[in-house]
């Protein structure tokens, strides 16, 4: 394998809000809020999210009054067909009062993981799709984690579920700078607060797939001799991208009067099928590797539609993706930190490398990683 230059990964860390639901649970909730009143779409509705193989899903919504199983409060259920719930701004409220908290708690994780203090930290990068204020929750970590003021910060907003992987792209640019630069990558998602009301099939989709969580990671050059005790953890050697073409419509994120709306074209397995394994072919060969020297994948889990797609595309093993299912079953998608929680899962399993990691998004765009661990 070439020896590209190596940035460290340290200090992986990754959470989700208290409060968690079953995906039973939750379908329930869905047919009060969407006004299911057709006993055809009841039945449509458990077939969908049974279909996610998703177990339980976590929220920041979700409060647990004294004696009673948690519950949400925000939203209302429907009125009718002319009614789309709270309204965008209403949901970004929301996100500025829970947003800091996530992010605070996997940050200072991910710095004790690293062996640091935060002091150290002279980079921040954040990442998040579903939410914006500013001062935004990155400013509000200069205060709960006891950042430098000097603390150089960059945000990555609205890049979707490969949004982690752009962020390690940027980390690893900043941590070649100076041996003494260490950067706090953090992505945090609230996709549960862009439910969307009404019947309209691919929002029906993505309610049933999306929840919230966050990930985050300190990044230092190789040659800084990083302090973590965790090591040997990941290192990352390089990452690519590929805009498929003609997809620009096969996936969308946009900003609507009640919060976002995703579409999600049934042709993106297909759009990865005819797409990714020659690009991917001839992106690992500039490092002088081919997929079968590939030790281990960590797949962004859009959906088990998704995860299919790749795996027959590259025709991996049947357990390679196996990492990547659990994170999906046990927490959902939660679009940007996914990826992270899926190398957290790997280092659990003590998996080695060469490592490939993979997101898709709006574009539709590829996003990839090439990670290795001895």
């Amino acid at each position: 394998m070439n020896q590209a230059k190596r940035t460290v990964l340290a200090g992986l860390a990754a959470a989700v809000p208290r409060y968690s639901m079953t995906q039973q649970e939750i379908v329930e909730i869905g047919k009060t809020l969407c006004g299911v009143e057709d006993g055809d779409l009841d039945g449509f509705l458990d077939a969908i999210y049974q279909g996610t193989e998703i177990q339980r899903r976590s929220s920041v919504l979700l409060e647990r009054p004294e004696g009673e199983s948690p519950r949400q409060f925000f939203f209302p259920a429907s009125q009718g067909p002319a009614d789309h719930g709270p309204t965008t701004l209403d949901r970004m409220q929301r996100y500025a009062q829970e947003s800091p908290q996530l992010a605070t708690k996997v940050c200072r994780k991910a710095i004790e993981k690293a062996g640091l203090s935060s002091e150290a930290i002279t980079h921040l990068v954040t990442v998040s799709c579903t939410g914006f204020s500013a001062p935004g929750f990155d400013l509000a970590l200069f205060e709960s984690l006891g950042l430098s003021p000097e603390t150089q910060r960059t945000h990555l907003g609205f890049m979707g579920c490969h949004g982690a992987l752009n962020a390690l792209r940027v980390g690893q640019a900043l941590a070649r700078l100076e041996s003494k630069n260490r950067i706090l990558v953090c992505a945090v998602e609230l996709c549960s607060l862009h439910f969307a009301y009404g019947a309209q099939p691919q929002q029906l989709i993505a309610n049933a797939l999306f929840a919230d969580g966050a990930a985050a990671v300190v990044l230092s050059s190789e040659e800084s001799k990083a302090e973590s005790p965790q090591l040997p953890g990941w290192r990352h050697l390089a990452s690519g991208s590929l805009l498929f073409p003609n997809s620009q419509q096969a996936m969308t994120w946009t900003i609507g009067n009640h919060g976002y709306t995703m579409t999600l074209s049934r042709k993106v397995p297909e759009l990865i099928a005819g797409n990714l394994r020659p690009w991917l072919e001839s992106w690992l060969a500039q490092y002088d590797l081919n997929l079968s020297e590939i030790a281990t994948w960590a797949v962004h889990p859009g959906g088990p539609k998704i995860l299919a797609a790749v795996s027959e595309s590259l025709s991996l093993a049947p357990d390679s993706l196996d990492a990547s299912l659990s994170i999906l079953r046990r927490h959902g998608n939660m679009s940007s930190p996914t990826i992270l929680f899926i190398l957290e899962e790997l280092l659990r399993r003590d998996a080695k490398g060469p490592c490939v990691a993979l997101g898709f998004g709006p574009g539709l765009v590829v996003e990839a990683a090439l990670l290795h661990r001895e």
